[in-house]
């Protein structure tokens, strides 16, 4: 016990936005912090707008979001703490909460498979993890699916789509995906994992190459999107 003390002294646990020492149960984020973050609620809403960056796109069975991510805002700190400062813990807890407070509404119901949109291994060797896959563990501690990494690849190691106008980012996304042991996943109805939604590229990328699997259902997750409504 005093060992945990003394690290408290001197590496206090500090919560990410405010900087306010953490209490006891509180992991990350302070409550204060956690409670203010937006949330998009699209889900309940009788038209979610994220919809109109799928529009003409097949297979799509339910699209979920489940923060709002804008400029400068408490949502792009996590974001970027998950993805330029190694904090893949941080990754698993956010999709555990989001979890949490979804699965109340039963919008996991019917999932078969978790699948992280996957990186290129050069990048994911540089970063040493993919974000979307620690997103998909802490789901898969509430819904309790497999997570699948061994059927959809990223062939294509592009360059970062941030400067990049809706058009480009389409054009730059395009054949970038590759399948391998598809059959495993015919029938199935598979959760798609990203850490934030832009233009709705990649995963309309992902989806592109995933509908040549037969009868395959595909839902979306992404833990934050832009706000661009």
């Amino acid at each position: 016990m005093w060992t945990n003390d003394l690290l408290q002294l001197f590496y206090p646990r500090l919560c990410i936005l405010c900087k306010k020492q953490l209490i006891e149960d509180e992991q990350h984020v302070c409550l204060h912090c956690f409670c203010d973050l937006p949330r998009t609620n699209y889900h309940i809403r009788m038209h979610n707008p994220v919809l109109k960056l799928f529009a003409g796109t097949l297979h799509i069975n339910k699209i979920l979001t489940f923060l709002l991510f804008e400029k400068d805002g408490k949502v792009q700190q996590l974001i970027h703490s998950i993805k330029y400062y190694g904090n893949k813990q941080l990754a698993k807890y956010l999709g555990r909460i989001a979890a949490i407070e979804m699965k109340t509404d039963r919008l996991f119901k019917g999932i078969d498979t978790l699948m992280p949109v996957p990186l290129h291994p050069r990048k994911r060797r540089k970063r040493g993890y993919n974000q979307a896959e620690w997103i998909a563990r802490g789901i898969e501690t509430v819904c309790h699916c497999p997570i699948e990494n061994n059927v959809l690849f990223r062939a294509i190691d592009t360059d970062s789509q941030t400067r990049k106008t809706i058009y480009e980012r389409h054009r730059n996304m395009e054949e970038i995906f590759s399948l391998q042991n598809a059959d495993s996943l015919r029938g199935k109805h598979i959760l798609l994992i990203d850490d934030v939604i832009t233009t709705g590229a990649t995963i309309n990328a992902c989806i592109k190459t995933l509908s040549a699997i037969p009868e395959l259902r595909i839902s979306i997750f992404s833990l934050s999107v832009v706000h661009i409504f």
